[in-house]
């Protein structure tokens, strides 16, 4: 699946990836994939914790949730006591950040062409991820663990070529343990996710937890209605990558109309209960033909303290509309 963007304003943004390509293979209980693909975990809806094998792509959309392609040798093998897949993840995806004239953007910039790491194979180092996933009566149960270079980078203060301030990207070597948990319970949905880390100067765990209860049928068409919440908390220390999550509430609704055009629509509401800022972010999404696809997205926060994480993007709110069409 090729993706180019060419970007007017900012020659950084302007880029091209393959996000998946891969070779399969499939036998009686197994599965062989090589190539370029995009992996997925996670239950949660505000934050993708556990999702830890492909590089975050923060210059098509700030939300955290578009994905760069990772090289990859995936084995899965099928059993009655569950999934077991194994990856051998050959090459490293350096983030890529916006310049002077891009968003969204923190206060300084940052010089990616600087970047530094902990291996002395930098984007060379084999990484390896084992996960076990299984379905247990009303339960999805996910399990695994990540050795290799974190894909998220600590900013340290240094200073560029032309003798400018800047952050630089350290890409440590990480051990990573996560859980995804959900229960299906009638119209409910309760969600876990939790990481413990080892590697990025100190050890600390995270974990999101919530639930989403959905009110079928509300509109004589049958739109459903789906009611979110989520808390996080973070314990990582001052040295770890920065997040804005550290002890936040998430509220949220999302209408699916279940009509022709797969109508829906999410809105979401962020808390920070320790600084106090607030955010909140808009989706939604309608086909208009079998080719065409119209998409919305925004983002706008306020009432951040100075220094924080999200303080540097408070006067970079946005919205944005987008056509897809589809081959």
């Amino acid at each position: 699946m090729p993706y180019a963007r060419i970007e007017p304003d900012d020659g950084k943004r302007t880029h091209s990836d393959l996000r998946e390509a891969l070779w399969l293979h499939v036998g009686e209980d197994w599965e062989l994939r090589a190539g370029l693909g995009k992996v997925f975990w996670g239950v949660a809806e505000s934050r993708h914790l556990v999702d830890v094998i492909n590089q975050t792509d923060l210059l098509t959309d700030p939300d955290q949730e578009d994905k760069l392609g990772q090289p990859m040798v995936a084995y899965t093998y099928l059993s009655d006591w569950g999934t077991v897949d194994a990856y051998l993840l050959p090459g490293f995806r350096e983030r890529r950040y916006p310049s002077r004239q891009g968003r969204l953007r923190s206060g300084l910039l940052v010089d990616g062409r600087a970047a530094t790491y902990d291996s002395a194979a930098r984007d060379k180092r084999l990484d390896l991820a084992l996960r076990w996933s299984h379905t247990v009566g009303d339960f999805d149960i996910g399990l695994y663990h990540f050795h290799g270079t974190g894909r998220e980078p600590r900013l340290i203060q240094g200073t560029s070529a032309g003798g400018e301030t800047v952050w630089v990207p350290h890409y440590d070597t990480i051990d990573q343990t996560g859980l995804d948990l959900q229960a299906t319970k009638g119209s409910w949905l309760w969600k876990l996710e939790s990481i413990f880390r080892t590697g990025q100067q100190d050890k600390f765990a995270a974990a999101v937890m919530g639930f989403e209860y959905t009110l079928f049928g509300i509109t004589d068409t049958g739109a459903d209605l789906g009611v979110l919440a989520e808390y996080h908390r973070d314990g990582r220390h001052a040295g770890a990558p920065s997040t804005r999550f550290d002890n936040d509430l998430f509220a949220g609704l999302r209408l699916v109309l279940n009509d022709e055009w797969d109508t829906d629509a999410l809105v979401g509401f962020v808390a920070d209960l320790n600084g106090g800022a607030r955010s909140i972010n808009v989706e939604a999404n309608r086909r208009l033909t079998d080719r065409l696809k119209l998409e919305l997205e925004g983002g706008f926060s306020w009432n951040t303290p100075a220094g924080s994480v999200a303080n540097d993007l408070q006067r970079d709110d946005y919205l944005q509309l987008r056509v897809a069409f589809y081959l």
